[in-house]
């Protein structure tokens, strides 16, 4: 009886693991999007298996936070980016920071181009990589030596206090928060579609009325900035 209810309850609940399955973005992996969904599946038992009603957090968003974990999981094991290319992000944290410096401003990407001495097309490259492993770990990308967080639940509720958000330290956690609202407008939207609405590229673009390459690097850029403005915060 317990193998035919939870059976019933995976088939009800598997549009979850699509539309998680469908954000994940994958390079240099071994893995397709058949083997993403088949993980996902897994993660989605143990979110019925391990669900704890009385927490008073909403089924489907705690279930989309263990699909992807489990995904995420099993994609960290593989994905990878060259060390060419992390170090391309890496001066661009570099040039961006020093312009800024220098200029008491925020830079263009011309600017930038130019300061990194490569084109417009090699800078756009640059952010759809860390876009890349933004969708691999946001939470690791804007903090390099933190421990994983997630930022639905501060973008949800900013004064929330969960299991989730307690794997953040306060500091860090405050930091993120008033990085996420010195954001303009726009940046804030992009967030809101993708991690707390869970909207796919392909969605935000329609939204936008941009290609599903220009949100990926728009994705990086919003990145950058909150890096910065975190770092900057927590000085």
């Amino acid at each position: 009886m317990y193998k035919i209810k939870l059976e019933d309850k995976v088939l009800k609940y598997l549009p979850l693991v699509e539309r998680v399955a469908n954000r994940i973005t994958i390079k240099n992996t071994e893995y397709e999007y058949g083997d993403l969904y088949d993980i996902g599946v897994i993660g989605l038992i143990d979110a019925l298996q391990k669900f704890d009603a009385s927490k008073q957090v909403p089924f489907e968003r705690y279930a989309m936070i263990r699909i992807k974990g489990a995904i995420i999981d099993e994609v960290r094991k593989h994905a990878k980016l060259s060390r060419y290319k992390m170090n391309s992000i890496n001066n661009l944290y570099s040039a961006k920071q020093k312009l800024e410096q220098k200029l008491k401003r925020e830079v263009t990407d011309q600017e930038i181009s130019e300061e990194m001495k490569i084109s417009s097309t090699q800078l756009n490259e640059i952010y759809e990589n860390i876009h890349y492993l933004a969708g691999i770990s946001l939470e690791s990308t804007i903090f390099p030596q933190s421990d994983d967080f997630t930022l639905e639940d501060i973008l949800e509720d900013t004064n929330a206090a969960n299991g989730e958000q307690n794997l953040l330290q306060q500091e860090e956690k405050q930091a993120l928060i008033i990085a996420i609202k010195k954001l303009n407008q726009r940046e804030q939207l992009i967030l809101s579609l993708y991690y707390e609405q869970n909207a796919t590229l392909k969605e935000i673009a329609a939204v936008l009325d941009v290609s599903i390459a220009r949100v990926s690097q728009i994705h990086g850029k919003i990145i950058i900035k909150l890096r910065q403005l975190i770092k900057e915060e927590m000085k």
